[in-house]
């Protein structure tokens, strides 16, 4: 054999062991993906007020600003949701109808929220005047608003890509027969939660998501055979969170409820007034469809 060649040979033999070698001992590329929620605002725009009681100088939207500021500046991936019940509680609502707090949630970047009974309070006039203030997607899947001014206000799902995951993000409302006046929903149709979000998963599953999320307003839980989110969980396999509210649960963790053929969802509330945020953690490592999730409650 040519010397030359010879060598030639030997050094690329060597480079190419080289990298297998690294390649095995090279750790699993991870992919970190952070989910921030809120529910039932409530048009707490500043904190309680600092009167000695129980939560004095504590939550409202003001604070939580600053708080997600910060833990974007030290996440790279992070999404933002609402579970519901941004309006009504505070006189904003009263003199200002829900502009403020639009407003200051698209200047915070949420990334989608749903609809909970009290953005009903003004009627189906006083969610279409406000929506418009809204940087962000309401999800609801299902509501059909087809008879009525909202139709095509309103998305049932929306695929939102971060850091190479795609999270596949849904909403749920409340019945809102008996809940809200007639006059206030007018012609709004009301599904069955469980049998939208069996579709809904399997839409989002046909679209490659790794992580579903179901931003829901339906409850934590509830003694009757009402459904809310842990019998949602139970009853629907392919939901990998669902950020609910309503009930103002304050919980200090997720509650992890074991679904058909042995799924596993986690079910999070976070009180209400923005006194909480809620921080999962879902990270997934080199190529497993699986992903590990860590949580904490940020009081605020």
């Amino acid at each position: 054999m040519n010397r030359r060649i010879f060598i030639k040979n030997t050094v690329l033999t060597g480079i190419g062991a080289g990298l297998m070698v690294e390649n095995l001992w090279a750790t699993p590329k991870v992919k970190k993906i952070t989910i921030l929620h809120t529910n039932d605002i409530h048009s707490r725009i500043e904190s309680f007020p600092n009167d000695g009681s129980r939560n004095a100088n504590q939550g409202g939207m003001n604070k939580l600003a600053t708080v997600i500021e910060s833990i974007r500046s030290s996440e790279e991936q992070v999404l933002l949701f609402d579970a519901g019940d941004v309006f009504q509680g505070t006189p904003y609502f009263n003199l200002y109808g829900g502009e403020i707090e639009f407003r200051l949630m698209s200047k915070m970047g949420y990334d989608a929220g749903t609809l909970g009974n009290h953005e009903f309070d003004n009627g189906l006039e006083g969610i279409e005047k406000q929506l418009v203030h809204a940087k962000f997607p309401h999800l609801i899947a299902n509501y059909d608003f087809s008879n009525t001014l909202l139709k095509n206000a309103f998305e049932p799902y929306r695929i939102f890509q971060k850091g190479g995951v795609k999270i596949g993000a849904f909403g749920l409302g409340i019945q809102l027969e008996g809940l809200v006046g007639k006059k206030n929903y007018g012609a709004t149709k009301y599904l069955d939660p469980v049998a939208v979000s069996k579709e809904m998963v399997q839409e989002l599953r046909k679209k490659k998501c790794d992580i579903i999320v179901c931003l829901s307003h339906l409850g934590y839980s509830y003694r009757s055979n009402k459904i809310d989110d842990l019998k949602l969980a139970q009853e629907v396999e392919g939901i990998h969170l669902i950020i609910g509210g309503h009930t103002h649960s304050f919980l200090d963790r997720p509650t992890e409820v074991a679904g058909p053929n042995g799924s596993q969802t986690l079910v999070n509330q976070v009180g209400t007034g923005a006194l909480r945020l809620g921080k999962i953690d879902f990270t997934f490592e080199g190529s497993s469809p699986l992903a590990h999730h860590n949580s904490k409650v940020i009081h605020i």
